[in-house]
């Protein structure tokens, strides 16, 4: 019978002392889940002197356009604030945070370290002086036509996975098919080798809806990251955002997959 002097207390993942070197046994790591930027990297929407939607960029550039006066920030009342206004805002805010209940309303906002205190991270920026909508070009690439088809076969309807997607010519590049926006699909292997150097009608397939160039409405969503925050509804009501499994994610994604431009127009 093992006297109770000789037993051990073991830490979870250590083998019990028998006398052998103890060693850390490894673990199984947690799957990793992509971590949504935060701080100076967070997504912050743009808006024209219309309230138009214009571009994401990242709270870094957003405070630069604050402090210069090129840019007002939204409160969540939508009442636009200079750089000074915002900050007197920010640290009653973060002064309020702490054991109130306004301040456990706002759990989700973020500060950010300054000289002068701590100042709010705005989610959405009302520009001073321009008042256009760009029309800048979205790049034709292997991820952006899977974004704007939703990872979805565009023949069966199936979402396998990015590693198990392949673009599809509808009309076949051995038959003077280009690489468009408006020929370009993306397909499950399965539908890629069944319609083979054929066109969908000639091998019996059907699109599930008409390949063509995202409007500017759309390329803003392709390009905001999936999360979207509740200042940003109003502005982007009525535009869905593409919903990604996580193996579809940019941070789950192969290095090369977005590096594999389709081919240029």
């Amino acid at each position: 019978m093992e006297s109770s002097t000789s037993r051990r207390v073991t830490a979870v993942g250590e083998r019990p002392d028998d006398g052998a070197p103890r060693e850390r046994l490894a673990q199984p790591a947690a799957q990793a889940q992509p971590a949504a930027k935060a701080g100076l990297a967070a997504p912050v929407l743009v808006l024209n002197r219309s309230f138009q939607p214009v571009r994401i960029t990242t709270a870094r550039h957003g405070f630069t356009l604050l402090y210069l006066g090129r840019a007002r920030a939204l409160d969540r009342s939508y009442e636009p604030h200079d750089f000074s206004q915002w900050a007197a805002l920010s640290s009653h805010a973060h002064g309020a945070s702490h054991g109130t209940p306004e301040g456990a309303a706002d759990a989700h906002e973020e500060f950010i370290g300054t000289p002068r205190g701590r100042i709010r991270v705005p989610r959405v920026l009302l520009l001073s002086g321009y008042n256009r909508v760009p029309h800048a070009p979205l790049r034709l690439s292997r991820r952006n036509i899977f974004l704007r088809d939703g990872f979805t076969c565009q023949y069966c309807a199936r979402r396998p996975g990015t590693r198990e997607l392949n673009l599809d010519h509808v009309m076949p590049r051995s038959r003077g098919g280009r690489s468009t926006w408006e020929n370009l699909v993306t397909s499950c292997r399965d539908c890629n080798v069944r319609k083979g150097w054929a066109t969908p009608e000639e091998a019996g397939m059907l699109l599930r809806s008409r390949p063509a160039r995202p409007g500017w409405s759309t390329a803003l969503i392709m390009a905001a990251p999936a999360k979207r925050y509740v200042e940003w509804e109003p502005f982007l009501a009525g535009i869905d955002t593409p919903h990604l499994r996580d193996d579809e994610r940019p941070d789950d994604e192969r290095p090369d997959d977005d590096e594999q431009d389709a081919a240029e127009e």
